[in-house]
């Protein structure tokens, strides 16, 4: 019979880390250690979660509440009951607090695209729209969020724009400029950074380096590039990442790796985020759905141990490591892009051990 992990860790000690190291007291000194959390995390209605985020992290990603169609559902009507929740979560635990997203053609109120008089949306009408909300939002935590995903996945994996409402309507890049711009008006001392999913594939790399390269040129701030790293056991290579690193590190901009999460289920598409993919149920697409085979598992600690080197290769260029999710069990990776999987992609199980991953520091 094979050996399976379903979710509980037997407690070893970890090579470099022994049983009751923290994440962020490892890699102190190199990288902040970050996690997304999400709104009940954020209120507190959980007490285990609280325990583990506080022990382990020192930097905050919101799952969702900062995302335009919760902070503006209506225009003019800002919510932000459960983002002062998370910022005050932030404050209270002196960690490093991130903004998710300002301007993202996902999640965004349906009112944000439409004419008020029923006609073409003009690019007048978009840009004041940014603007209000990038200051109204960035304006109301001036001094209390220390960086803004500003943008989020603009870029196709092949290099071009994407053709979201905001390009479409802009007819360019342009928006992307103005919504950096809005924010640093909105709060001079944040940092700014444009985060996107498959950031090691070329044609987006060499366009992301585009963009930071031109924004510099014309005086606008952009600190950082977020790489959100949804990765799989064997995609990407490890090299095809510090090509991305090093690319972006050379553009002379932070380098942040913001989402990340190792899935070991079978692949239906090619490695992508895209979250307006879905695909139907299949048991095929859901393996392991008791447990992990000790193989599997083995697999996945040696893939950690390999990222963890490489991000340890250039901590000099590397600011930020953020899981996105702190358990297996939280993990939105459960049910995208096929609902009801169970997946086991982060370092943390359903039980809130760490697993036995033998992790360099």
């Amino acid at each position: 019979m094979k050996k399976v992990w379903a979710g509980v860790c037997v407690c070893v000690a970890l090579t470099g880390f022994g049983e009751t190291k923290p994440l962020k007291e490892a890699y102190a000194g190199k990288f902040k250690i970050g996690v997304a959390i999400n709104d009940w995390q954020v209120a507190g209605r959980n007490p285990d979660d609280t325990a583990l985020i506080t022990r382990e992290f020192n930097s905050v990603t919101p799952e969702n509440c900062m995302k335009s169609m919760f902070l503006q559902p209506q225009e003019g009507t800002f919510r932000f009951d459960q983002a002062d929740r998370y910022v005050a979560f932030g404050e209270k635990h002196g960690m490093k607090i991130i903004g998710h997203t300002l301007i993202w053609h996902s999640q965004a109120p349906r009112w944000f695209f439409q004419s008020p008089d029923g006609g073409p949306l003009t690019r007048e009408c978009l840009l004041e729209r940014m603007k209000k909300h990038i200051q109204t939002v960035v304006g109301h935590y001036k001094g209390r969020v220390h960086g803004w995903d500003v943008v989020n996945e603009a870029i196709e994996d092949n290099g071009s724009y994407r053709r979201s409402p905001f390009y479409n309507t802009f007819t360019s890049d342009d928006y992307i400029k103005q919504a950096f711009r809005f924010a640093h008006e909105a709060d001079p001392d944040a940092e700014l950074y444009y985060n996107d999913y498959s950031m090691y594939r070329r044609g987006k790399r060499e366009a992301v380096v585009r963009l930071v390269k031109a924004m510099k040129a014309e005086g606008i701030r952009i600190d950082g590039v977020g790489m959100q790293a949804h990765l799989s056991l064997d995609r990407p290579p490890i090299a095809e990442i510090e090509e991305s690193i090093k690319a972006f590190r050379d553009c002379g901009v932070k380098v942040m790796f913001t989402e990340l999460d190792v899935s070991v289920l079978p692949k239906t598409w090619r490695a992508s985020a895209d979250v307006s993919r879905n695909i139907r149920y299949d048991k095929r697409l859901n393996p392991w759905p008791d447990g992990l085979p000790e193989e599997v598992q083995k697999r996945l600690g040696e893939r950690y141990a390999a990222l963890f080197g490489l991000f340890l290769k250039y901590q000099a260029d590397i600011d930020r490591v953020t899981f996105w999710g702190l358990t297996d069990g939280t993990s939105w990776l459960n049910n995208f892009p096929v609902r009801g999987r169970t997946d086991y992609p982060l370092l943390f199980d359903r039980k809130r051990q760490r697993k036995p991953f033998e992790l360099p520091e």
